[in-house]
C-alpha cells in the first residue's frame, strides 16, 4: 500500500496530509488570519508558514500513527499560488524528502483540487467549477487532459469577495467568504449590480470596482444595509458562474457538476441555492467539495499519475 505525505501552502492556509491508497490518515492545518480590512501579504504569509510547518508535520505523523520510514513519497504544491509561501513549503518538502530518502513529487494545485473532489464524491466524469481566491475556471476532462472551457478574464471570484469584505471591514476569521455568507442570510433587499458574462467567460473587476466605490455611500444613505450588499453580491456572482457552467455541461454532454476550491468550500449555501434551479431544469447530479478536507493532497496517488497532470 502506497503512503504519501503532502505539503500544501499556496495561500494563507498551510496543511500537511497523509493518505494511504486514498484513505485519509491525517490532515492537520493552520490558517494565517489578518485583521478586518486587511488582506494577507506573501511575505507575512510565508513567515507564518515557516513558524508552524514543523509543528504541523509532527501532528500529521502522530495523528496517522506513522514514522518517516513508513512514508513512500513526499508531495508538495508546485503551483500555481503565492510565490513566497510556495517556496517556503517546497523547501521544507524537499528537505524532508532528502532526509528521509523518499521520492519527491510536485503537484499542480488546480489538478489536486479536482482530484480531491473526485475522490471524496466518487464523481465519474464531471464538469468542474473551480472557484477560489486566485482561480475561477470551468473545466472538463478530454483526451487525457483537463481542458478549460471558461474562466475569468480578470480577477477571481474569491478575490472579488475578499476585496468587498475589506471595504466594509468584514472579519477574516475563518474566512471573508464564509462571513459574507452569514451576513447575506440576514439580507432582504436585492441591489442590482453589474453582471458580466462574455460567452464562456466572466468578469469580476467591474462589479468589484462598482461595489468598492458605492458600498459606503449606499449604506450611509440608508439605501441598503451591509447585509443586503452581501446578499446581492453573492446572488450576482454565483449566477454568473452557474450560467457558464451550464453552457459547458451542454457542450460536453455532462450529467455531473463538481464544485471545488476555497470559494466552493466556504460559500456552499449560496452555491447550493443558485444551483437548485439548474438542477431542476437539467436533472443533473451536483457534487460539492466538502469543507472537511482542505489540504490539497487528499487524492488517489495512482489516479493523479494516470491523468498525466501538467503545469
Amino acid at each position: 500500500m502506497t503512503i504519501v505525505i503532502g505539503f500544501e501552502g499556496s495561500a494563507n492556509k498551510i496543511g500537511i496530509g497523509i493518505i494511504r491508497d486514498g484513505e485519509v490518515l491525517s490532515n492537520p492545518r493552520r490558517t494565517y488570519i489578518t485583521p478586518p480590512g486587511q488582506g494577507f501579504l506573501p511575505s507575512d504569509t510565508a513567515r507564518h508558514h515557516r513558524a508552524v510547518i514543523l509543528t504541523v508535520l509532527k501532528e500529521a505523523l502522530e495523528q496517522a500513527g506513522l514514522k518517516p520510514a513508513d512514508i513512500d513519497c513526499v508531495a508538495f504544491t508546485k503551483g500555481p499560488g503565492m510565490g513566497s509561501p510556495l517556496v517556503t513549503v517546497a523547501l521544507v518538502a524537499r528537505t524532508v524528502a532528502q532526509l528521509w530518502g523518499k521520492p519527491l513529487l510536485g503537484v499542480n494545485h488546480c489538478i489536486a483540487h479536482i482530484e480531491m473532489g473526485r475522490l471524496i464524491t466518487q464523481a465519474d466524469n464531471p464538469t468542474v467549477l473551480y472557484v477560489s481566491g486566485g482561480n475561477t475556471q470551468v473545466i472538463a476532462y478530454s483526451e487525457r487532459r483537463y481542458r478549460i472551457f471558461g474562466e475569468t478574464i480578470d480577477i477571481a471570484v474569491g478575490n472579488c469577495l475578499d476585496r468587498f469584505a475589506r471595504v466594509i471591514k468584514i472579519s477574516n476569521d475563518p474566512s471573508p467568504g464564509y462571513n459574507i455568507e452569514q451576513m447575506a442570510k440576514k439580507g432582504s433587499q436585492y441591489v442590482e449590480l453589474p453582471y458580466t458574462v462574455k460567452g464562456m467567460d466572466v468578469s469580476f473587476s467591474g462589479i468589484t470596482s462598482y461595489i468598492e466605490e458605492a458600498a459606503h455611500k449606499m449604506i450611509s444613505s440608508g439605501q441598503c444595509s451591509a447585509e443586503d450588499l452581501c446578499f446581492s453580491l453573492q446572488e450576482t456572482v454565483f449566477s454568473m458562474l452557474v450560467e457558464i457552467t451550464e453552457r459547458a455541461m451542454a457542450h460536453c454532454g455532462s450529467g455531473e457538476v463538481l464544485i471545488v476550491g476555497g470559494v466552493g468550500c466556504k460559500c456552499t449555501r449560496p452555491v447550493h441555492r443558485t444551483y437548485y434551479t439548474m438542477i431542476f431544469l437539467t436533472s443533473v447530479m451536483t457534487y460539492y467539495n466538502t469543507f472537511l478536507f482542505t489540504t490539497l493532497f487528499l487524492f488517489d496517488f495512482s489516479d493523479i499519475l494516470y491523468h498525466d497532470m501538467i503545469m
